[in-house]
């Protein structure tokens, strides 16, 4: 049996600094749990996002909304609300945080919010 390629992921980079901290966004088309985790896996195969303090995440499927906060406790939230906002189905995005040693207190739901706005209008992506 041949292993199914990750999903195509499309990684902005780096989008924005706030108080030392780095935000980056990135992306996938995904149809079920394992090609998530796929994209996960192809994700931190770059050694700087295995090593980033937090990669949250959030995707809509026919079979349920799933979400991660991977340590920032709400952040799956954010993206996942706003994925139900704009009807993107079927779209894994993923939003890495790197400390840069400063609180950011509620200003980091607005990074978050910020990345995925910024991923949302480069794929350009449309409702299924």
């Amino acid at each position: 049996m041949t292993k199914a390629a990750p999903p195509e992921l499309t990684r902005l980079g780096v989008i924005l600094t706030d108080r030392g901290s780095r935000y980056a966004v990135s992306g996938a088309p995904v149809g079920s749990r394992a090609d998530i985790d796929a994209a996960l896996a192809e994700l931190k195969r770059e050694r700087a996002y295995a090593k980033a303090t937090h990669n949250t995440w959030a995707v809509r499927l026919p079979t349920g909304d799933l979400k991660a906060d991977d340590g920032e406790a709400g952040a799956g939230m954010v993206i996942l609300r706003m994925l139900e906002r704009e009807e993107v189905d079927k779209h894994l995005v993923i939003v890495t945080r790197w400390y840069g040693g400063k609180k950011l207190g509620g200003d980091r739901f607005r990074r978050v919010q910020d990345a995925v706005r910024a991923y949302l209008k480069a794929v350009q992506t449309t409702p299924d």
